[in-house]
């Protein structure tokens, strides 16, 4: 019977794929297989037997090891038994000079490598669906809001392009991280790698060459927690950008804003009690499930902290934080890109919204001009900001407290006072900034 809602309701296959018990056990054999043959390339075994053990590695089963497991209660030793089982006379030299963590944490590695190609291609993706939006919308003319309160003008195109910024920098940093987080080790019990001599550099090297894993420089019989930390801070970091995009849909979403609207199948229901009820329940899955991922920061780091050459805490916090952690974020990564691909703009909404203030919000561009035709700045500021306080008490243009203000009506004529407060004619660079990205950041949607 399945619980957690991992097993049933979020997670893609892929990555389910990626951190799932059967993968998780070829990880582990993989690393095994590795070994044998980095020690047979620097002559620590014979290279028959790392032929031997290569070829009958995909015999062993994870069923078997379960059963060993049983009776030793040690899950590794039964990995290891398991494949000396399939590995005929070359069983001996099955986990030589190896301790438990020098393969654990090499699978983890393997596991971390799989998971960043994931996520890699998915924000790659994601990246496109944005600097296509960006483009599509870089002349929409939308109020611009700060504190939750309309302002000055902006371009619907600037905010895709801004969202598709953030998420090349997280290509960036996914790529950065790679060779710190999907790494391995083979250094033995407490790293001193005593097991293997003046062989267990060539060893390390040549194994980590075989997985396509970097080896650490050094470690204890772990490796250092501070680069999967990294990793789930990483996964932290994209599922807040994703947040912050899901959020400003459900925002606009608003009735009373009605600016963006989720896809809504002919055959959705939005509410059982509320037959008219059109919700943005994706992009609230996208904000609750970020949570959980960001949850996952703290023991993260914690699991950094280990007595000495290492102890167990980590290891049962990990298969938690692990699979919960990358499972949801790609979850979410793939939700907020259906999304955003389907999004609705309502440019109805959008154009009623920034009129709505009947041009107060465009206060800023007549004090700008003020200031260009000679009146002081803060003279210029304090007079619009009074005639725009007039005019929200009032309820009057404020294009007519303007010009009834002799200062003002000095310095401009009504004819332009109305032109200033056109909201198309104040958005500065934003479409040559839409434009621009969208020719930096192309080449690395594939």
């Amino acid at each position: 019977m399945a619980i957690h809602p991992i097993d049933f309701r979020y997670g893609t296959p892929e990555m389910r794929a990626v951190w799932d018990e059967e993968n998780r056990f070829r990880c582990v054999v993989s690393a095994e297989v590795g070994l044998a043959v980095a020690e047979a390339k620097a002559g620590v075994i014979p290279q028959a037997a790392a032929d031997e053990i290569e070829a009958h590695a995909p015999d062993a089963s994870l069923a078997r090891a379960k059963e060993i497991e049983e009776e030793i209660n040690h899950d590794m030793m039964a990995i290891v038994k398991a494949l000396s089982e399939v590995s005929g006379e070359s069983a001996r030299w099955v986990h030589y000079g190896a301790t438990s963590n020098d393969i654990l944490d090499t699978a983890t590695g393997l596991q971390v490598k799989e998971s960043l190609g994931i996520i890699e291609q998915k924000l790659r993706i994601l990246l496109g669906v944005l600097l296509e939006r960006s483009i599509e919308t870089k002349n929409l003319v939308c109020a611009g809001r700060t504190h939750g309160q309309i302002g000055v003008p902006t371009t619907y195109g600037l905010r895709f392009a801004i969202w598709a910024s953030e998420v090349a920098r997280h290509i960036e940093r996914l790529e950065q991280l790679r060779p710190r987080a999907a790494v391995g080790q083979m250094t033995g019990a407490v790293g001193t790698q005593a097991s293997l001599g003046s062989a267990g550099t060539a060893v390390m090297a040549n194994m980590m060459e075989y997985l396509g894993l970097t080896p650490v420089d050094v470690s204890s019989q772990v490796i250092q927690r501070d680069r999967f930390a990294e990793y789930i801070m990483f996964l932290a970091n994209v599922a807040t950008t994703l947040d912050k995009i899901a959020l400003e849909v459900r925002l606009m979403q608003r009735s009373e804003i009605g600016e963006l609207e989720e896809a809504f199948g002919k055959n959705q229901v939005g509410s059982s009690t509320m037959p008219h009820k059109r919700n943005p329940i994706k992009s609230e899955q996208v904000s609750g499930l970020s949570r959980i991922v960001r949850a996952m920061i703290e023991p993260a780091l914690a699991n950094n902290v280990l007595w000495d050459e290492r102890d167990l805490t980590n290891s049962s916090c990990e298969r938690v934080t692990f699979p919960e952690a990358s499972i949801l974020c790609d979850h979410i990564l793939t939700v907020m890109t259906k999304v955003l691909t389907g999004l609705r703009i309502r440019e109805d909404n959008i154009r009623k919204n920034l009129d709505l203030l009947h041009g107060v919000n465009m206060a800023e561009s007549v004090m700008i001009e003020l200031t260009k035709r000679g009146m002081d700045r803060q003279d210029a500021h304090e007079r619009v900001r009074v005639a725009c306080m007039i005019a929200l008490e009032e309820k009057r243009p404020v294009a007519e407290v303007f010009s009834e203000d002799e200062a003002v009506a000095a310095h401009l004529s009504y004819e332009e006072i109305v032109a200033l407060l056109n909201p198309d004619n104040y958005i500065g660079t934003a479409v040559a900034q839409v434009e621009a990205l969208a020719e930096k950041l192309s080449p690395r949607t594939v």
